[in-house]
């Protein structure tokens, strides 16, 4: 996959005026939401009335990323809410497949997410049930965390994998995504790309999307010549 997509996450906007937040952002793919529950990561966030809200006012499609413990149950109503991408975690779902079956049904792209240390190798077998596989780049949980170059080599093995099968499954990355590691993400095969600070921290998010977006676009190009 050679289109480089940029999801910022409102996890680093200001939550006071989300509205008004996602109004910077209205050049990107997607607006990427997490979802924390202070269970399965150690931090508490928003649930799905407000999920309802964002979704009702957002510009740009909505890409929920669910660090929710027992995913099984939680995850199916957020694609009821109109979500266009919906990632539970590995970690937390009992029967990944019979849920990525369920999100789809209920009109929303399937993700499944990967703490740094979860091994791929487990779950390639079911890439064919999945839209988008998103490896995370730092420990779930916190925004702003340096990007883990240990992560790449399992970014790598991923997109061997989805090339060799022949299955168009998106490879989202998730933290310390930066004009300065986009380019090591998108070489290693990542073409989603997360990106908190490096957008919200910006006098112009606009303008740090496209920067981003030429950044990943370029390496992608080169990776696929």
């Amino acid at each position: 996959m050679t289109q480089c997509c940029i999801n910022p996450s409102i996890l680093s906007a200001d939550f006071v005026n989300l509205e008004a937040e996602l109004k910077r952002i209205s050049n990107a793919d997607a607006v990427h939401v997490d979802v924390m529950d202070n269970h399965f990561v150690p931090n508490l966030t928003i649930g799905l009335p407000v999920v309802q809200r964002i979704q009702a006012v957002s510009p740009v499609p909505l890409d929920a990323h669910l660090m929710i413990a027992d995913a099984d149950r939680w995850a199916p109503g957020f694609a009821d809410a109109g979500l266009a991408s919906v990632t539970f975690h590995a970690e937390a779902a009992i029967a990944p497949i019979k849920l990525a079956r369920e999100l789809r049904a209920r009109g929303a792209k399937a993700g499944m997410a990967l703490r740094p240390g979860t091994p791929v190798e487990p779950y390639l077998d079911m890439l064919s049930e999945l839209d988008m596989l998103l490896i995370m780049t730092v420990e779930p949980g916190f925004g702003g965390q340096a990007f883990l170059d240990v992560t790449l080599p399992k970014i790598r093995r991923a997109r061997k994998a989805i090339d060799g099968s022949g299955i168009g499954v998106a490879i989202q990355v998730d933290g310390g995504i930066t004009e300065d590691t986009i380019a090591r993400a998108a070489e290693a095969g990542a073409n989603v790309f997360v990106a908190g600070s490096a957008v919200y921290g910006a006098d112009d998010p606009e303008a740090a999307i496209d920067r981003l977006r030429q950044a990943g676009s370029e390496t992608l190009r080169s990776s696929a010549e």
